[in-house]
């Protein structure tokens, strides 16, 4: 009876892993709830709507964090479920310290620090904001975003890669304008050191162009073409590695529908004879 409750109570609280109706409604209340929070911290941060309904706020957060504490205890409570966390005092240790269960912890922890600390709540003030960590927590409820963290973890390795070469890029780009314009200082130039440099490589090479630093130089002016045009190849490649993995996630995902071979009597996916074709 007490297995089946705390097993019950898992699945409820990961409604991801089960289809019934209960874990629809949780699953709608949870989403909402955070995304309620999320306008709730953006709206605070306006001194004038805030002091008009700084009681609204105070409450709502208080009635918030005291649902998610009771999810987070409850979690941790029934993750024994999982054969990765069997152990009842390891498998909980361990859980504690996931990515999910500390983003869990790290939504909740400044409602009480900012509301028992001892120390100057002025200078906790932007722990508040943390509260917008609790946007995370929409991958423990929504297989799209589980995903999409799956595609992540899978391309970790070439998306490491695509921002080290990007990286590469950008600092390069910084020294060698930095070379071409630093003696056209005295003409109206802004590339006087390497460091200032290198955030007019990023905005260039991103695209963005907001014309704060402009090379004055012909040589400056034929790199900073060059360097545009490598920066759209460059900065285009996560987009294809993440399409690549989306695609992949997706055909893990898709159903597969069998029909009978008229002749043998074998059964044949469709969507594998798809692919080949």
């Amino acid at each position: 009876m007490y297995n089946d409750i705390k097993k019950h109570v898992h699945t409820l609280l990961h409604p991801t892993q089960g289809n019934s109706k209960w874990d629809k409604i949780i699953n709608t209340f949870l989403i909402s709830l955070i995304l309620a929070n999320l306008a709730a911290t953006i709206l605070e941060t306006d001194p004038h709507i805030y002091r008009q309904h700084a009681g609204f706020f105070h409450a709502f957060d208080a009635i918030s964090v005291a649902i998610f504490s009771v999810e987070y205890i409850l979690r941790v409570w029934s993750v024994t479920c999982e054969p990765k966390h069997k152990h009842w005092f390891r498998g909980r240790l361990k859980y504690m310290f996931s990515w999910e269960a500390l983003i869990d912890l790290a939504a909740i922890l400044p409602f009480f620090l900012y509301s028992y600390t001892v120390i100057d709540l002025r200078s906790l003030r932007l722990l508040r904001l943390l509260r917008l960590l609790r946007i995370f927590r929409l991958t423990n409820y929504s297989k799209s975003t589980r995903m999409i963290a799956n595609i992540f973890k899978s391309r970790f390795n070439e998306l490491l890669l695509s921002f080290v070469l990007t990286l590469s890029l950008i600092i390069i780009s910084a020294c060698l304008m930095y070379f071409a314009e630093h003696n056209a200082v005295h003409e109206g130039g802004e590339f006087s050191t390497i460091p200032k440099t290198l955030w007019w490589s990023v905005v260039t090479l991103t695209t963005t162009g907001y014309g704060d630093m402009v090379p004055v130089t012909t040589l400056g002016r034929l790199l900073t073409g060059i360097i545009m045009l490598l920066g759209v190849g460059f900065f285009a490649l996560p987009a294809g590695i993440i399409t690549a993995g989306f695609l992949d996630e997706a055909r893990k995902h898709r159903k597969h529908e069998y029909i009978k071979c008229p002749h043998c009597g074998e059964s044949i996916d469709l969507h594998e004879q798809s692919g080949h074709s």
